[in-house]
Formats: structure tokens, C-alpha cells, sequence
């Protein structure tokens, strides 16, 4: 079974695939004209909105949710195996690949927004709703509901719920198996609340364990100050093979570096959108910038922090698949978080494995709680018509999404990541396909908000002066609120 699933993942991603992520981030980079470093006054502006909303999130509680999805074990034990596999020069390409993934990532936010439903009161976006009501592809979108459905809900859900199990046990000799049942326990009480529940609760963790992770680490880096420069000559150097040790594993290093910075950040797989779609703006462009700000936050500060403690305290080896080591530091050691904890407790000693556990709590069980809302936006999706249905087929799914939760923390850590990698390379193959399709909506909005803040104006989006089709939600959310300002300047 594991050969197959070996076998799997090397068919979704192959070489082809891989250089794919960074030609079309690039593509998009250029027909948007930078938007990722011309707008990040806006980025940094909108992220920070707190504004309330009755049928949706504020766009802190979107970012805070789509951060909660994308800060989990890919901060950690992916940047680990990414220097493992491709060697110090992969973490240059985690930022490339963050870089023109924050340009895909404003694309694919935009056209959740723009193409958004309200649905039994609550707001509900993502591929499926843009493949079917931008391109017209009903069963394309179908396909990518339940691909999503199964890779979020069940296969991603248990490299999460494995990585807390693992770390808990290794820092305070806790079962596996009834940490399992604690997750449960705390996962179905977040879960069952709604939207509003899971937002409330990631909006308040997701800053949390962001900032006391990064003090640990401004601890180990400004404590190895003298040895950061070197570092990033060592990541640049290896990241093209001018650095002697790692001149001959170039290819690995983009390839593993693309790869796990893609699973960190997850730019291009359409996962990331449902969090921005539920989010209430006046204009698709706001959220937009949002999203692609998130990317920045997840690569360029949490990884970058991973990645620099790792290499700064000289806490890995590096064997690329097939090959001799190359370089063995650590001797017998698993890439993974123990790698962290290991360079944690080199400055701090006996601080790493407790730390990193509690740390990992947190940034792995908000990722399940973003995995679990994607997961039921697409059902919602599939069963947006059936009236009798919905609620049994709710239920069900969280029924099923509670045993994968149990069962990630008793299955082999090695199994559960390459489950996670087929799951979230599927989603990306069909929302590529649909981005390269469907992109022109995405760069209309973009020209008319800088038209519109040049002329003064708090931009809100008006679909059908733009000739965008089938938003049905702006059409009508557009007229409501032309109505509401006649009305306010008739009164004045």
C-alpha cells in the first residue's frame, strides 16, 4: 500500500508539474503588473480590518483563518524535510515560490470573491463556485468539491492530528491514542458552533501562537547573530549550485523547495480561497490583497524563522532521494519537527521538545479547523439544491472528519504526508486549470479599484459595469446598496 502511495505522488508531482507552479505564478505576476509589491500598503491595511458581519467574517477573521489552515506542521517539519531532501538552497525557492504565489493567491481570492454565495445565511466561495459560474464547468467544479472534500477533510486532517500526537508523546510521554480522543473531544466543541465559532477561535489562537513562536525564535537567532550572514550566503550559494557541497542537488533543491513551500502556503490549490469568500468587503480586490499577504506571513516570516534556526544551530543532514548523505549533523534523525525542537534546546536546553509541542498544539489543530470549513464549503457546495439531505450529509461528514482526526494520531507520520501531498496536488492540477481560464475577471477588478481610489472613492464593487457575469451575489448586494445611498442623500 505505501508503494502505491509512493508511486502516486510521483506521478502528481513530477518535474513538469513543479516548474508549472512557478511559470504560472510568474505569468501572473506579470499580467497584474506586480500587484504582490505594488499594493502591500493595501495588504497590510486590509488584513487588519475588524470590521463585524452578520452573514460572513471580518477580513482579520478570513486571514486569521486562511493563516490558521496554512501555519501548521509545513512551518515546521516541511521546511525540515525541504532542507533534508533539497539541501539549504531549497528555502530560496520556498521564497520564490511565495513570492509569485502571492500573485496567484490575489487571482484565485479575487474570483472567490467576485463569484461568492450566500447560502443558508452564511457566505460561501471557493474553486467550485468559480469553475461552475465563471467557466460553466458544473461537473469539472463537482470533482474539485469532493477532491477537496477528501484531501482536506481526511487526508491533510491526519498529517495534522499525527504531528501533535508525535510531538505530545516525545515531550510528555502522552499515548497517541488518547491524545487522539482529546482532540476529538476539543475539536467537536469548536466544530458543531459554525463559521462564527471556528473564526472567533482562530482569530484569537492564530496571533497567539504566531508571535510566541517567533520570540523563540528571535531568541535563537539573535543569540547566533554573528552566524546570519553566513547562513543566507550558505541559502543563496546552494540555491545554485555555486556552493560546493550542494552544487550537484540544484534540481532538488527547487523541487523540494517549490514543493514544501507550496504545502506550506498552498497558493494555487484553491484552498486557501474558502476563508477569503466568507469574509464581507465592499469590493473582491480588498480580500484579494488579503490572501496574498497571508502567503508573505507564512513563507517569508514563519518559515524563514524555521529555516534559519535549523541551519543556524546546524540541526540537520541532507540526503536527497536515491543519493549518498551529503551532510549528517544529526546522525539518525528523521527530518521533522525534532528537528526544531533539537535546535530550540541547543540555546535553550531542556525548553525544545515542551515548546515546540505546545507550539505545534496550536498551529496544527487551527490548520484542522480550517481544514474542516473547507471541507464543509464544499459539501455545501455539492449540496446547495437538496433541501432534505443537507443536514444528514453535514453530520455525516463531521462523523467521518472526527474518525480521521482520531485515527491520524496511530497512523505512520510517513504515510500521512504523502496522502496529504497526492490530496493537495490534485486540488492544485483542476484550480490551475481554472485560474489560466478564468483570470481576466480577477485583473478587471484590480484596474477598477486603482480607479477607483484614484478618484477619491472607497472602492465597492459593481460586477456589471465591468461586464463580469454570473455574480449574482454583487448584482445584488450593488442594487441594495445604490438604493440605501439614494436613499441617504435624499434625506440629507
Amino acid at each position: 500500500m505505501v508503494s502505491i502511495l509512493n508511486w502516486i505522488s510521483g506521478l502528481v508531482w513530477n518535474q513538469y508539474f513543479i516548474y508549472c507552479f512557478l511559470g504560472i505564478g510568474l505569468f501572473f505576476t506579470i499580467a497584474s503588473r506586480f500587484v504582490q509589491l505594488v499594493h502591500v500598503k493595501e495588504m497590510i491595511k486590509y488584513t487588519f480590518s475588524r470590521e463585524s458581519s452578520r452573514s460572513g467574517v471580518s477580513s482579520f477573521q478570513a486571514i486569521s483563518m486562511s493563516l490558521g489552515s496554512r501555519m501548521g506542521t509545513g512551518n515546521i517539519a516541511g521546511v525540515a524535510t525541504a532542507i533534508a531532501l533539497g539541501g539549504p538552497g531549497a528555502v530560496f525557492w520556498m521564497w520564490l515560490m511565495a513570492f509569485l504565489g502571492s500573485a496567484t493567491a490575489f487571482i484565485e481570492s479575487s474570483l472567490a470573491q467576485i463569484y461568492k454565495s450566500k447560502q443558508n445565511g452564511e457566505y460561501r466561495g471557493g474553486p467550485p463556485y468559480y469553475i461552475e459560474k465563471g467557466l460553466g464547468l458544473k461537473k469539472i467544479a463537482i470533482v474539485y468539491a469532493l477532491i477537496a472534500i477528501i484531501a482536506k477533510g481526511f487526508g491533510l486532517m491526519n498529517i495534522q492530528s499525527n504531528t501533535i500526537a508525535v510531538s505530545m508523546e516525545k515531550a510528555f510521554g502522552i499515548n497517541p491514542m488518547f491524545m487522539g480522543i482529546i482532540l476529538v473531544l476539543f475539536f467537536s466543541l469548536i466544530v458543531f458552533g459554525g463559521i462564527k465559532r471556528i473564526a472567533k477561535a482562530t482569530e484569537f489562537f492564530v496571533p497567539l501562537m504566531a508571535i510566541g513562536y517567533l520570540i523563540v525564535c528571535s531568541i535563537i537567532l539573535i543569540a547566533n547573530v554573528s552566524a546570519i550572514p553566513d547562513v543566507f550566503s550558505l541559502i543563496l550559494s546552494s540555491a545554485f549550485g555555486a556552493e560546493a557541497t550542494f552544487g550537484g542537488i540544484v534540481g532538488a533543491a527547487i523541487s523540494w523547495g517549490v514543493q514544501r513551500g507550496f504545502f506550506s502556503n498552498a497558493a494555487g490549490s484553491g484552498g486557501e480561497t474558502y476563508e477569503g469568500a466568507a469574509a464581507e468587503v465592499s469590493h473582491p480586490a480588498k480580500q484579494g490583497f488579503v490572501q496574498a499577504f497571508g502567503v508573505y506571513v507564512d513563507t517569508w516570516i514563519i518559515c524563514s524563522a524555521t529555516a534559519f534556526m535549523i541551519l543556524i544551530t546546524g540541526m540537520y543532514n541532507v540526503q536527497p532521494d536515491g543519493q549518498e548523505a551529503i551532510v549528517t549533523n544529526v546522525p539518525g534523525v528523521e527530518a521533522g519537527a525534532v528537528n526544531v525542537q533539537m535546535a530550540v534546546s541547543d540555546i535553550l536546553p531542556s525548553f525544545g521538545y515542551i515548546f515546540l509541542a505546545i507550539a505545534l498544539f496550536f498551529f496544527c489543530f487551527t490548520t484542522m479547523l480550517s481544514y474542516y470549513y473547507k471541507a464543509e464549503t464544499s459539501l455545501a457546495y455539492i449540496t446547495r439544491n437538496w433541501k432534505s439531505k443537507v443536514k444528514w450529509m453535514n453530520n455525516l461528514l463531521k462523523f467521518l472528519i472526527l474518525i480521521f482526526v482520531f485515527t491520524g494520531t496511530v497512523v505512520a507520520s510517513n504515510t500521512a504526508w504523502t496522502i496529504g501531498d497526492i490530496g493537495l496536488g490534485s486540488m492544485a492540477y483542476f484550480n490551475l486549470f481554472a485560474l489560466l481560464l478564468l483570470f481576466k475577471p480577477a485583473l478587471k477588478v484590480l484596474k477598477d479599484f486603482k480607479e477607483q481610489k484614484k478618484m477619491g472613492k472607497d472602492p465597492v464593487f459593481d460586477p456589471a459595469k465591468l461586464g463580469i457575469k454570473n455574480a449574482e451575489f454583487w448584482e445584488k448586494e450593488y442594487v441594495q446598496d445604490e438604493k440605501h445611498r439614494k436613499e441617504q442623500r435624499k434625506a440629507q
